[in-house]
């Protein structure tokens, strides 16, 4: 198990992510959400990277906080976080209303498909 510390903001847990386009890399601050089924990126910063949600076919329609949405899916070229890369990897494509020190959300579709183990009294993930 490599161990990995997480950056806390009050109670919650934050990591650095980098995703990669057509058009290049980001690197984001993304909150580790295990309420959340799905990584989320900023419209924005997908259509920087040349990952157009616009252009996208596929559409989820998740709960947010404020109700029910239907959400682009767009593909990276990949998605890297905790030393794991991930080629072609699919995130939800929106942006989140709240400002702060978080660009979107590590959900679980990536913390399951890496079996994480998150230790939240130390602030560490453990990716096997």
């Amino acid at each position: 198990m490599k161990k990995y510390r997480l950056a806390n903001s009050g109670t919650l847990l934050i990591t650095k992510a980098a995703i990669a386009g057509p058009e290049g890399i980001k690197i984001l601050s993304l909150l580790v959400d295990t309420g959340s089924s799905y990584t989320i990126i900023p419209v924005e910063v997908l259509e920087s990277s040349g990952c157009s949600p616009a252009e996208t076919k596929k559409h989820l329609r998740i709960v947010t906080g404020s109700g029910f949405i239907v959400a682009p899916v767009v593909q990276l070229n990949w998605f890297s976080t905790f030393g794991v890369k991930i080629d072609n990897f699919s995130v939800v494509a929106h942006t989140i209303p709240f400002s702060g020190p978080i660009d979107g959300l590590l959900g679980m579709d990536f913390l399951r498909k890496v079996k994480a183990r998150i230790d939240i009294e130390n602030s560490i993930i453990e990716i096997p």
